[in-house]
């Protein structure tokens, strides 16, 4: 047996959906699950007694979609609950189907129940890539039962698929494998015989097989692939033993793939984190998701944007120099780039979660757009406009103002507001940081209210 043979031993294997698996398939595909006894993980949905694996064991399943990471069963899941019910299983990849391969499969589900009575499940992978016409052909199909339609995504359903078709289907959320389910489908890959790589003997050291769950990241489709590589490229020893270690699974895994997409859930999800780790003081918390964010490629220059607004949003006045951190890390990242940029962010993050934090300036400022929003927007005063010219000085522009520096302190009372908001107040220091010294300014100028 050379190097690269692998499990000839078995001319052809059977999968899920019952077509022939021949040994050269990927060892994620021949491993499977093939019924609820192998399906491993999402207890919560098929687990004895859940509802869901209930109607599935009737046959009295609705049309579903699946909405999980990758790697954590959706397709798999899938291919079972087509074996149990013993429907014909019709795949499309929304990457390139369209509306013709649609009525293709319906027509032929509609052919098949007609002729044998067999129901159809028609498998949607990545639905959220259908555009809303696509997803609108859909409907009648669901609608009328001659097909039952599961879709598969990782994107939130609730922004991806349209409401019509959610509001026929229920979504079922599967959850990341835990690195005891990767354990174990890995365990069972070595020891199969007929479909795994039990005829091969791996061996497969500690520290590899722990590298290897934590790496996965809860993808069981990761874990097989390195474990697949790994042993193609370890030779038998004298025994037929194919003994792996850690540097051949490293070797075999590479640079980890973070799971992250610039434009999707993941990239809201970890900004709020980061975000809210600012806010309650965690520069910690702060400094990861700023690297998970950093290392999975999110654009630098939308971080720094979003740590400009937060220098005003919550820290703002209780930290003046928060914003102009803030703005420096901005101008460094745009100045040398990355990955070079990434210490001028962590050191802006550093300084926002450790800042004093105040909401005061975005608490005035929502108070103001209310009262722009809700009330009449009345002209200037005439005693602060500028009297440019002589019409306008005729017009009363400018009469009455009192020039601040021509009094003591170089302050002067006099109303700024339309009348209807007079004496409005909407920016309300707290007492944190500098605000401190700011409410000090203001309450020492209300008290020491001047009349010319």
């Amino acid at each position: 047996m050379t190097l690269f043979d692998l499990n000839k031993l078995d001319s052809q294997r059977k999968t899920a959906d019952g077509t022939s698996a021949p040994d050269q398939m990927p060892l994620a595909a021949r491993m499977r699950p093939r019924s609820f006894a192998e399906f491993v993980g999402q207890q919560h949905l098929v687990g004895e007694g859940r509802v869901l694996r209930k109607c599935i064991e009737a046959d009295r399943m609705p049309s579903m979609i699946f909405w999980g990471p990758p790697g954590s069963g959706k397709t798999t899941l899938a291919h079972v609950i087509a074996g149990v019910t013993r429907s014909h299983f019709s795949p499309l990849s929304a990457v390139s189907a369209g509306v013709a391969d649609l009525r293709r499969v319906v027509d032929e589900a509609r052919r098949r129940l007609k002729a044998s009575g067999q129901h159809t499940i028609m498998f949607i992978d990545e639905i959220h890539r259908f555009n809303k016409s696509q997803q609108d052909a859909i409907l009648p199909y669901v609608e009328n039962g001659v097909v039952t339609l599961i879709g598969a995504t990782t994107e939130n359903p609730s922004f991806e698929v349209i409401s019509a078709l959610l509001s026929r289907c229920r979504v079922f959320t599967l959850n990341s494998l835990t690195d005891q389910d990767i354990r174990h489908i890995v365990q069972r890959a070595l020891q199969d015989q007929e479909r795994g790589l039990g005829k091969l003997q791996v061996e497969l050291a500690e520290d590899a097989f722990s590298h290897l769950v934590v790496i996965a990241n809860g993808d069981a489709r990761i874990a097989l692939n390195a474990l697949e590589m790994a042993t193609q490229a370890t030779a038998p020893d004298a025994q037929g033993k194919r003994n792996i270690d850690l540097a051949t699974i490293e070797d075999a895994l590479q640079h980890r793939s973070l799971l992250y997409d610039k434009s999707g859930e993941q990239h809201y999800d970890l900004i709020s984190a980061l975000h809210k780790c600012l806010r309650d003081s965690d520069p910690d918390a702060g400094l990861y998701w700023l690297g998970r964010m950093l290392e999975a490629g999110e654009d630098p220059l939308y971080i720094a944007r979003r740590l400009v607004r937060f220098a005003s949003e919550d820290v703002g006045m209780a930290d003046p120099q928060a914003l102009v951190i803030a703005m420096a890390a901005q101008q460094a990242v745009h100045f040398i780039g990355m990955p070079e940029g990434n210490l001028a962010l962590a050191q802006a993050v550093v300084y926002l979660a450790t800042a004093p934090k105040s909401n005061s300036l975005y608490a005035a400022y929502s108070r103001v757009k209310e009262d722009v929003e809700h009330t009449r927007n009345d002209p200037v005063p005439l005693h602060l406009r500028n009297p440019v010219t002589g019409l306008m000085q005729q017009m009363g522009y400018g009469k009455g103002y009192k020039y601040a520096h021509d009094f003591p302190g170089h302050y002067v009372e006099q109303e700024h507001l339309p009348k209807q908001l007079k004496g409005k107040r909407y920016y309300k220091p707290s007492d944190q940081g500098f605000e401190t010294e700011v409410d000090r300014r203001m309450k020492t100028r209300r008290q020491t209210r001047r009349q010319p």
